[in-house]
C-alpha cells in the first residue's frame, strides 16, 4: 500500500446543513443537490460528506455516537491566517473550542468544531513547508 490518503468522508446528520457549512467557508462541491454524497476537492485528495448512519453500514462499522478519534487539520501560512481561518469558520456556523494560541511545538494552532463534531486544527507548522498547492512537506 502506497503511504497516502486519496478520501476522507465524514459523516454527517444532516447532508444539505453540512454542505452549506463547507460551502460559506469558501469550498466548492463536485455534486447535485440531489445528490446522496457530496464530494470536494481538498488539494490532492477528496473530502465527503455522506449521511452518517449510511457510512456507518457501508464501513460496516458500529455508530455509538461519540467522538471517533479523529482531528482533521487545515495548514496555513501564518498565524494570523489561522485566526483568519477560525473566524471564517465561526461565521459559517462553526464552534471555536481553542482560539488560536502558541503551541507547546513553537507553532501557532487553534480548533474549530464543524456541525457535526468534527474536530478541524487549523495550525501555522513553522518547521514545514507548505506549497503553494496546500500540500506540506515534512522538516
Amino acid at each position: 500500500m502506497e503511504q497516502r490518503v486519496s478520501l476522507v468522508t465524514l459523516g454527517v446528520r444532516d447532508l444539505a446543513r453540512s454542505r452549506a457549512f463547507y460551502e460559506a467557508l469558501g469550498w466548492v462541491a463536485n455534486a447535485e443537490p440531489e445528490d446522496e454524497v457530496v464530494f470536494f476537492q481538498a488539494g490532492g485528495m477528496v473530502v465527503a460528506l455522506w449521511g452518517r448512519e449510511e457510512l456507518a453500514e457501508d464501513s460496516c462499522a458500529k455508530d455509538t455516537g461519540g467522538w471517533g478519534g479523529i482531528t482533521l487539520a487545515h495548514n496555513v501560512g501564518s498565524p494570523g491566517e489561522v485566526d483568519t481561518v477560525l473566524d471564517e469558520a465561526a461565521a459559517a456556523g462553526a464552534t471555536i473550542p481553542r482560539v488560536g494560541a502558541e503551541t507547546f511545538w513553537g507553532g501557532y494552532s487553534g480548533v474549530f468544531v464543524d456541525p457535526d463534531g468534527h474536530p478541524w486544527e487549523v495550525a501555522h507548522n513553522p518547521h514545514w513547508t507548505l506549497r503553494p498547492d496546500g500540500s506540506i512537506s515534512l522538516g
